[in-house]
């Protein structure tokens, strides 16, 4: 096979230290590596991983927001699969994250959606 599997994905946040807070004590990513990088406008890349994905966090200087616009072309969002849908709710509920469209039944499996500091979407999902 030639192509394997997703390595990692890239986001650049508007405050990385908010970005990596957000993903590491309310999502429980872990923090696998942090360089600093002599690249303007790149400062440092940050790995973080959740079971066997990564997730690369680019710290630059003064990136540019993220546009409002819901169906532009570009990545659209990142979803982790939960066990209980319930059970992520109510857990990040009490972490302070806003559920921002509520868990619906698409028959084969449960899907919610929450933001990260940015505005991301992540999709949460309970397969059947």
């Amino acid at each position: 096979m030639i192509f394997k599997r997703i390595d990692h994905m890239e986001i650049v946040p508007s405050n990385p230290e908010a970005t990596i807070d957000f993903y590491v004590n309310s999502l429980g990513f872990s923090i696998k590596s942090r360089i600093e990088v002599k690249m303007p406008p790149m400062r440092e890349v940050i790995y973080l991983e959740l079971g066997d994905t990564v997730m690369e966090i680019i710290g630059a200087d003064d990136p540019n927001p993220k546009s409002e616009a819901l169906w532009e072309v570009g990545y659209r969002g990142i979803a982790l699969e939960v066990g209980d849908m319930n059970e992520a709710v109510n857990f990040l509920q009490s972490k302070g994250v806003a559920i921002t469209r509520e868990p619906v039944d698409l028959g084969d499996s449960f899907r919610a959606e929450i933001r990260d500091p940015d505005g991301l979407i992540i999709e949460l999902r309970q397969w059947k």
